[in-house]
């Protein structure tokens, strides 16, 4: 492949937006109903984030309630009281839930739910949640 040769097999880039009375160059790559890779710098994409955000939620909570339940039973065979355990495997899943909602939304959108009045109260119900998760499941 010879680099000094003006003919390229490839594709041209268009002027720069700013510069609108340039005369914009053919482009030399045949069109082809390709979807983009990515979204365009400008496309506002926060709906469909948040409503992978909530599905990510709500797969995750059931797994949390199957992880409350497993968790209850891992107590009671430790003979702890049945409704303690149960009440400690709520907890836990309240702390669990807690966790990951922050976590998501920080993932979604980190300038936007990253505010001390979002995070705040989601940390200090999960501090709460995880200290009473341990109070409780005692015998």
């Amino acid at each position: 492949m010879s680099q000094d040769s003006k003919e390229s097999a490839g594709f041209t880039l268009p002027p720069p937006a700013d510069s609108a009375s340039a005369p914009v160059a053919p482009a030399t790559v045949s069109s082809s109903p390709v979807a983009p890779a990515l979204a365009p710098a400008d496309a506002d994409t926060s709906s469909r984030d948040l409503l992978v955000g909530v599905a990510v939620l709500l797969v995750l909570y059931i797994a949390f309630f199957f992880v409350r339940g497993a968790y209850a039973n891992t107590l009671v065979a430790k003979r702890v009281p049945p409704n303690k355990a149960n009440a400690a495997g709520w907890w836990l899943f309240v702390f669990l839930a807690c966790m990951s909602t922050g976590v998501v939304l920080a993932a979604v959108n980190s300038a936007k739910f990253m505010a001390p009045l979002i995070i705040g109260p989601l940390s200090l119900i999960a501090i709460v949640a995880l200290v009473l998760t341990f109070v409780t499941g005692r015998k």
